[in-house]
């Protein structure tokens, strides 16, 4: 799972992004609110956490935007308001989720773990042709027989799988799966390659300076 989390906090900041990521939650922790709108432009998430208070602009507006923009990802605003007013104000412009400060760090979890399960609504096995992809435990099995892919080729067919159809970027594609590792697109090549190998043909679609789509 990989979390936008807007919190302008440095101390509150850090720690959660420690504790999620001791979680195996991988994390992009934006402290200045001005660059929501750029970092979605380019990057994909499963879930984002948005505070209300921050220091430029107030969370019910960037909640505003990003459901404006026609972006669906969830969100789960982490706030110091508790009023119902404030609630009310931030699920009718979008909101997912809502948790106030303090809260139970283990709590937390729990509720990007729904959310993500929710977002992906994907059955437990995806089949194709004769291969069976089972989402949960990690196995793909071709006509009853295991595969083995490596790690980096697993995280890149879930990625494609939960955006199957849509001709997703590179830099989605590397934002996504590299996170700040500083690779380039023929790694992308590489492990595609090695999903080919795999797949049925013409399972991966590659559109010439945009991205890759699966069928």
């Amino acid at each position: 799972m990989k979390i936008l989390l807007i919190e302008d906090d440095p101390n509150l900041g850090e720690s959660l992004k420690e504790y999620l990521e001791i979680n195996d939650i991988n994390v992009k922790w934006l402290i200045d609110d001005r660059l929501v709108e750029s970092i979605l432009e380019n990057e994909v998430f499963d879930v984002i956490i948005l505070d209300l208070i921050l220091k430029y602009q107030k969370g019910e507006d960037i909640l505003k935007k990003i459901r404006e923009k026609g972006i669906t990802t969830p969100i789960l605003v982490l706030t110091a308001k508790k009023e119902l007013k404030d609630k009310e104000v931030c699920f009718e412009e979008g909101a997912d989720d809502y948790l106030t400060k303090p809260f139970a760090p283990k709590e937390l979890i729990l509720r990007l773990k729904a959310l993500n399960r929710r977002k992906m609504s994907l059955p437990k096995v995806i089949e194709i042709d004769n291969l069976k992809i089972h989402l949960d435990s990690g196995v793909i099995l071709k006509d009853g027989q295991e595969i083995k892919i490596s790690p980096k080729a697993w995280e890149l067919l879930c990625f494609l799988i939960k955006h199957r159809g849509q001709v997703v970027s590179k830099e989605r594609i590397l934002n996504y799966v590299w996170a700040d590792n500083p690779v380039g697109d023929e790694i992308i090549r590489t492990y595609i390659k090695e999903l080919r190998k795999i797949l049925p043909e013409n399972t991966i679609e590659t559109y010439k300076g945009r991205g890759y789509r699966l069928k």
